[in-house]
């Protein structure tokens, strides 16, 4: 289990929300994410590629079976890293709610 550490990268609320989304699936499509997210393409294409600069997920696209057209699936995964960033960063909210109150 890795040590609360408070993560800049994964705390903006947006990039919170994307992980936490991904943190319990292998992989999620990015049309599902992003109606999940209620946000446009570019919003989460904006942090999307904030989090892969990161190391934090990774993408893969493929053809869909579903689709007459050529246009690909993206696939969205938390890689090991990004897991271990995004607990580490849990942890380490739950560590400032848990502070007892000084006074």
């Amino acid at each position: 289990m890795a040590e609360a550490r408070f993560d800049e990268i994964i705390h903006a609320p947006m990039r919170l929300r994307i992980c936490g989304l991904l943190r319990h699936v292998d992989r999620l499509d990015f049309s599902l994410l992003r109606d999940s997210l209620e946000v446009s393409d570019a919003t989460l294409s904006k942090h999307v590629k904030t989090l892969t600069s990161a190391g934090y997920v990774s993408f893969q696209k493929a053809v869909s079976a579903g689709r007459d057209d050529a246009r690909r699936v993206m696939w969205l995964s938390l890689t090991r890293d990004g897991r271990t960033a995004f607990d580490a960063h849990i942890r380490a909210l739950r560590d400032i709610a848990d502070m007892p109150a000084k006074g």
